[in-house]
């Protein structure tokens, strides 16, 4: 298990990711073992409407739910450090990718496809999956969403492992992020 060398976290922690991948569970791990809170966007949306993102989805539609999360997750990123799990389409809107990227760090959990379906396949709460074909959905999503969560700060890769391996490795990761903008700000090569 990596030893967590990192005193200060300066900004929120973003995770970025489809369905599946794995945000809220390597999320609660790693907010756990930097010593921050764990917030998950889709929780503080269904507050902030009072109903499910389901009925969301089903009574105002997509485009009402994005306009929600992007307004939600705005107010969270004013708000003191911690670490945010995102909705699948967050990042891709151009206005929460820009505030992320000022004022956040963004990592991207990517899942292969197999990986992710096995996962979305055990809960039916994924209103974009359904009445659907999941795999089609997704190979879709992949399509549309994969250039913005390129644009993450960091990417890990989520497979079958424990979840602590993927954290130990995001951990690993942001530290050396955090490192190297520590020298590029002090001007000190790495």
């Amino acid at each position: 298990m990596s030893t967590n060398k990192l005193s200060h976290i300066p900004k929120t922690i973003v995770l970025v990711g489809l369905m599946g991948a794995g945000k809220t569970c390597i999320g609660k791990r790693l907010a756990r073992r930097l010593g921050l809170p764990f917030v998950d966007a889709d929780d503080e949306i269904e507050k902030a409407a009072n109903c499910s993102i389901d009925d969301i989805f089903e009574l105002y539609g997509e485009a009402a739910f994005r306009d929600g999360e992007r307004r939600v997750i705005a107010r969270l990123l004013n708000g003191p450090v911690h670490v945010l799990a995102t909705g699948g389409g967050a990042f891709v809107n151009d206005a929460t990718r820009a505030q992320v990227k000022e004022t956040a760090i963004s990592i991207w959990i990517r899942a292969d496809i197999e990986l992710l379906l096995s996962r979305t396949g055990r809960r039916n709460n994924r209103p974009l999956l359904k009445n659907t074909d999941p795999r089609k959905k997704l190979e879709t999503l992949i399509a549309e969403r994969y250039p913005a969560y390129e644009q993450a700060d960091i990417v890990i890769e989520s497979g079958n492992e424990f979840p602590d391996v993927t954290v130990d490795q995001t951990l690993d990761t942001l530290q050396d992020l955090l490192l190297s903008l520590n020298h590029s700000i002090a001007g000190v090569p790495r």
